[in-house]
């Protein structure tokens, strides 16, 4: 808990951050609707993408396992290390070549419907953010190597710099172009593209390359080795064929999701209609993703280390007990987040970007989700910890099925200005398909899923509580919404939202005291306290 509350705090602060970016970037190129908006938005969005599908999954699922198990060499496995991060590092740049050079192709991939001119800037612009993809690579291999070894906090601290970096250059652009809202996709000019996606790229570089400091502080002084045959690399190499599958398919969902939603934008823009476009989407998932980052996230990845050393030792009954733990957390964080958003979503939407009700729309539904996606996450790190990437791989595609159903109904019947909503819903559907899934395969392995013997009934128990404590604080808070109305001023609708989300969680609070969910507590307090020690320090 310790290990997950300092990288809950270093993502808190990158994620406040990280939205106070979202409002410079809608104020210098506009919010949802606007030509810059959009393309920028694929062009930014393609690296984060590529890097998800080439290495995100696969170095997350075979590196702490692998140096884990490889510490307990004679060397302190120094030399697997360096061969195992040596290979993850050329794979790397070499796709990155590949892909920079084909950024045209990129562009169309992801927004096929766009006008041509529209495509001709998303290309420029993805040619500038596209080096993206290596410098993502290194802060995840580095950062993996610092959670083997129990350093946890540089890798979520990181992208506090991105963030500084990216606000900077959107704030320098603002000023030196502070007409682009209103501009079309032909006023835009090379330095003008330079300035806006270099910058972007120019702070994920900055992410990357800080984490030698703490890497070369623990100890670790990597060297290049070459040479790959006979040292123990196969088992890396079959958990991460089977990661890499699992996410090819997902990503070639999201390759329909992204044509799905841009061409709802260009609809829209077409038509004149407001709703909810492919920024939109982009908005809503960040959202999505802050309460997972902040709990599921660091738990897991604090997690994730003692789970691979027990799967090793071969300490079944350690491992139902840390996932059992992890999860009922998981389950309570996520639940608090979810009657946040279900409650508020339209006016967190409204507070972020002038034109952002449909961003709410979108991340209600979203929300729905929530929860089985972030248990998900845990559930696929215990087959991980146990080398068992074939599992997450079925999970994965079950996921990805159920999600390609859902793109294609939209795209065929669903009118444009809820387009993107229904894609919201087909992510809830297939996020919940997926967990059920998985926890029944887990159950499978592990044989029950609580430490204390007792089949699953403690994660129920807490599951079915919070579910009732969810419902009624989002009640009270969106009939306190209601009332207040709709507001057109980003601050009014700023106030509204910190006025329901104090109601949410002081009721859910209560509620977990009263009816004795402890899991709350234990997760939020240890924060809190660090969180004020920061403020004052």
């Amino acid at each position: 808990m310790r290990s997950s509350t300092l990288m809950a705090t270093g993502t808190l602060v990158s994620r406040v951050l990280g939205f106070a970016r979202s409002a410079v970037q809608g104020a210098a190129i506009g919010g949802t609707t606007q030509v810059g908006a959009q393309t920028f938005d694929v062009a930014n969005k393609a690296p984060n993408t590529f890097y998800i599908l080439i290495a995100g999954g696969m170095l997350n699922a075979v590196l702490v396992p692998q140096i884990v198990r490889a510490l307990r060499m004679p060397d302190g496995g120094k030399e697997f290390v360096d061969r195992l991060v040596t290979l993850a590092l050329v794979v790397m740049a070499l796709a990155t070549v590949l892909l920079t050079a084909a950024a045209p192709l990129v562009a169309r991939l992801y927004a096929s419907r766009f006008p041509d001119d529209w495509l001709a800037l998303t290309a420029t612009m993805a040619f500038w953010c596209l080096p993206q993809i290596f410098f993502y690579g290194l802060y995840t291999v580095l950062g993996q190597v610092l959670n083997a070894k129990g350093s946890f906090g540089p890798y979520m601290w990181a992208p506090v710099l991105n963030n500084v970096i990216a606000i900077a250059g959107l704030t320098t652009f603002r000023v030196l172009v502070p007409n682009a809202r209103s501009m079309t996709a032909d006023d835009w000019t090379p330095p003008m593209v330079a300035l806006l996606a270099g910058t972007a790229t120019l702070g994920i570089i900055g992410q990357g390359l800080v984490l030698f400091w703490p890497l070369r502080r623990s100890g670790f002084r990597y060297r290049p080795r070459w040479g790959f045959r006979g040292f123990g690399l196969r088992s890396a190499g079959r958990v991460a064929g089977w990661t890499f599958a699992g996410v090819m398919v997902t990503q070639l969902v999201f390759v329909a999701t992204s044509n799905t939603t841009s061409n709802a934008g260009r609809q829209l823009a077409e038509l004149g209609l407001n709703g909810a476009t492919g920024a939109s989407y982009t908005y809503a998932y960040l959202l999505f993703m802050l309460p997972h980052s902040l709990v599921a996230v660091s738990l897991v990845t604090a997690l994730f280390t003692r789970l691979s050393t027990n799967a090793a030792l071969g300490d079944v009954t350690a491992v139902r007990r840390d996932f059992s733990s992890g999860a009922r957390t998981v389950v309570v964080a996520g639940a608090l987040a979810t009657s946040t958003f279900v409650a508020l979503g339209p006016w967190i939407g409204a507070a972020m970007v002038p034109d952002g009700r449909p961003i709410g729309e979108v991340l209600r539904v979203m929300a729905l989700g929530l929860v089985p996606f972030s248990v998900n996450y845990l559930v696929a790190r215990v087959f991980y910890a146990y080398e068992d990437a074939r599992t997450p791989f079925i999970v994965s595609a079950v996921n990805a099925t159920v999600m390609a159903l859902g793109n294609l109904l939209c795209w065929l019947a669903v009118p444009p200005e809820w387009t993107v909503v229904g894609i919201g819903v087909s992510m809830t559907v297939a996020n919940s398909a997926s967990f059920t899934l998985a926890v029944v395969l887990l159950r499978r392995r592990l044989r029950h899923l609580d430490g204390e013997g007792i089949d699953g009934y403690l994660l129920l128990r807490t599951g079915v509580r919070v579910l009732i404590i969810g419902v009624a604080a989002g009640t009270l808070a969106f009939s306190g919404a209601h009332e207040a109305g709709e507001f057109t001023s980003q601050l009014t609708n700023l106030g509204i939202v910190l006025g329901g989300g104090t109601m949410v969680l002081t009721v859910f609070a209560i509620l977990c005291r009263l009816m004795r969910v402890k899991e709350l507590s234990d997760a939020v307090v240890p924060s809190l306290r660090r969180i004020t020690r920061l403020v004052r320090g």
